[in-house]
């Protein structure tokens, strides 16, 4: 996956490092997503609503800025897809 890359570099990043987790989550102020992968496995942490998954699957999250998971796919495409539908900006997350 690629990673997310805003304006500011080194700069910006300092001054992120201060901030709590709730500031930083706060971010997004939704208008952010994030596309994450994850295993089979740990989907059901995310999603307790999931079927039951064959182990070792690689999978892809759509989360809100704070965390809150949005959708669960197979397809990298199909979350970024669904965050554009909803007028989120994707990002992705390593």
């Amino acid at each position: 996956m690629t990673g997310f890359s805003g304006h500011g570099g080194a700069a910006a990043a300092s001054n992120l490092e201060g901030m709590t987790p709730e500031a930083l989550a706060g971010l997004g102020g939704g208008e952010i997503a994030y596309v994450r992968s994850i295993q089979s496995e740990q989907v059901r942490a995310l999603f307790p609503q999931a079927p039951e998954l064959a182990p070792g699957m690689t999978l892809f999250t759509l989360h809100a800025a704070d965390g809150t998971p949005i959708m669960l796919t197979d397809s990298r495409e199909a979350a970024l897809a669904n965050a554009m539908e909803h007028e989120l900006v994707p990002v992705s997350v390593h």
